[in-house]
């Protein structure tokens, strides 16, 4: 009785310290991954704080009156945020409004109408665009886009909207190719791919019983779509609209190429403009003037702000979206 109580103990005591053992990784495992979560926070809150601590000396020096000033004088010392910030905002919505219906419709040909043996090679094809770097996408706006633009598009506007009251205004500009509207289409390029991966992955999710129900009462695959799918998923649709928008945004080298990088606010589409990354961009290893590199770190600090409250708000409807599931 006591021999077969001996072994049973030893494996009683092997058990043991075999579960302390998995313990112990499980609670090194679980150390590591909350401190490379607070890692990626700490390193957030150290570019927060070298944009504040960088950008005092002109919150000190100009105040709010940074961000409605229109003056940019490296040589007077005298600056203002608003030409970069209205190119920004202008270009990154005309990309949108270009991007967000075409995105729909590839979205909606992938899920719906695309043939299963082609839909992996058309979904691979999205993918690899997304991995275009910028500054090709700039060098292909610059020496393709711009010329037939000044060859062909400008030059068709300004007969068609020649006397048409605001169109006239909007569709001006130097015919050269390069302006706030040229940017926006290369911008709508680059950012087509990350809507169309959201829009796809989104309408895949809809429960194949609310499709099958809609074709049974008679209705068309359009009328399915956009009577079931997309009020199923609108509110994640409007973040991976939310997310290509904080692409847009953000974007620096393709806009530098195409946006004319002149410090100017104007209506015309086809005018030069600027944005706050561009401006970052040609100007920060010249800036050898304290105020001039603080003025640039904040515009870095506005961009910044833009771009995480836009994708915050993208997250959060996401987020809903998934508690509902």
């Amino acid at each position: 009785m006591n021999q077969s109580a001996v072994p049973h103990n030893q494996d009683l005591s092997l058990q043991d310290s075999s579960l302390i053992r998995e313990k112990h990784r499980d609670r090194q495992f679980r150390w590591l991954v909350t401190g490379t979560a607070v890692l990626v926070l700490l390193l957030l809150a150290a570019i927060v704080l070298s944009l504040l601590i960088g950008s005092r000396l002109t919150l000190e020096h100009f105040g709010w009156h940074f961000l409605s000033s229109s003056a940019w004088d490296p040589i007077g010392n005298d600056f203002g945020a608003l030409p970069a910030i209205y190119g920004t905002v202008v270009t990154s919505t005309i990309a949108l409004l270009l991007a967000v219906p075409v995105s729909f419709f590839i979205a909606f040909f992938l899920t719906e109408l695309c043939p299963v043996r082609l839909r992996s090679t058309a979904n691979l094809i999205i993918e690899l665009l997304a991995g275009i770097p910028s500054i090709i996408y700039g060098m292909w706006g610059l020496f393709v886009l711009a010329p037939l633009l000044a060859q062909y598009v400008q030059p068709f506007f300004d007969h068609v909207f020649a006397h048409v009251w605001i169109l006239d205004k909007i569709f001006k500009g130097p015919p050269i190719g390069i302006g706030l509207l040229p940017a926006a289409l290369v911008l709508s390029l680059m950012v087509v791919p990350f809507i169309t991966s959201v829009m796809r992955e989104v309408f895949e999710v809809v429960p194949v019983s609310l499709k099958e129900a809609g074709y049974g009462i008679g209705g068309t695959t359009w009328e399915v779509v956009w009577d079931i799918v997309v009020p199923y998923t609108r509110i994640a649709l409007v973040g991976g609209i939310m997310l290509g928008l904080g692409r847009a945004l953000g974007e620096t080298m393709a806009v530098t190429f195409m946006i004319g990088n002149s410090n100017n606010i104007s209506m015309a589409l086809f005018d030069s403009g600027n944005s706050i990354a561009s401006v970052i961009a040609n100007e920060f290893a010249e800036a050898a003037e304290p105020l001039h590199a603080s003025s640039l770190t904040t515009l870095g600090l506005i961009l910044f702000v833009i771009t995480f409250f836009v994708l915050a708000v993208a997250r959060l409807l996401i987020l809903r979206v998934e508690l509902k599931k």
